[in-house]
């Protein structure tokens, strides 16, 4: 079971005016399909849907809908927002159980940032991707993706292959090893590797030359 759970009513009436109905008196109206049964049209309390918003585990992470003393898990699949108060304006929920699999965005956390050899001499960390769909039984989604870049240096990639995920979890991408972060090298740290290589060239020389200059003098001193 999940910890969120979302009391609602089932709404009669549908259609624009039967929504904006429900938002006056405080409510969120919803969609609820899949599985056998059909869609259902719902209302949510709009500041109990807030706080399920805002806890951080609402959206791809299973949800407790409870009707009459009835329950039935879902997974929220959207909610439309307003483009200016930001309130929640509608929101859909799929049906699912726990052993139902599903394919869910997971978002990509990075770790030890401070501990990357590579961003420590001014690399920048290159996001391609800030979220991976997985594939997954709807009771065990990861909350998140965690990339330990520790020892990481400039040109090093990360890649699906490098992430270990839980059992029963895999990427829903499977035909390529796909890139999910680089340490890209910033211009300074370019000119800083730059740097270094010319001035071991031109120790290099400098030996070369001295190693000439010895054998001059001594081939003089033997005339």
């Amino acid at each position: 079971m999940s910890d969120i759970v979302l009391p609602v009513d089932v709404r009669d009436n549908t259609g624009t005016g039967a929504a904006r109905a429900s938002r006056r008196d405080g409510y969120v109206p919803g969609t609820l399909y899949g599985g056998k049964l059909g869609p259902v049209s719902i209302a949510i309390r709009e500041n109990v849907l807030r706080k399920a918003i805002y806890s951080g585990k609402f959206l791809s992470n299973m949800v407790t809908l409870e009707h009459k003393g009835e329950k039935q898990t879902v997974i929220p699949k959207d909610v439309q927002f307003d483009p200016v108060t930001d309130f929640p304006l509608h929101v859909d929920l799929f049906r699912v159980d726990e052993d139902s699999v599903i394919d869910v965005e997971v978002t990509v956390h990075f770790l030890n940032e401070d501990k990357a050899p590579g961003l420590k001499r001014g690399g920048a960390l290159n996001v391609v991707r800030h979220s991976i769909e997985l594939s997954c039984p709807a009771g065990s989604i990861p909350d998140s993706i965690e990339i330990d870049l520790s020892g990481m240096e400039i040109g090093d990639s990360v890649h699906i292959s490098d992430v270990t995920l839980p059992e029963n979890v895999t990427p829903t991408i499977a035909d390529r090893d796909f890139t999910i972060a680089t340490i890209a090298g910033a211009r300074a740290a370019i000119e800083e590797e730059e740097d270094e290589a010319a001035e071991g060239e031109e120790g290099e020389a400098t030996e070369a030359e001295a190693g000439e200059g010895e054998e001059g003098e001594d081939e003089a001193s033997e005339d």
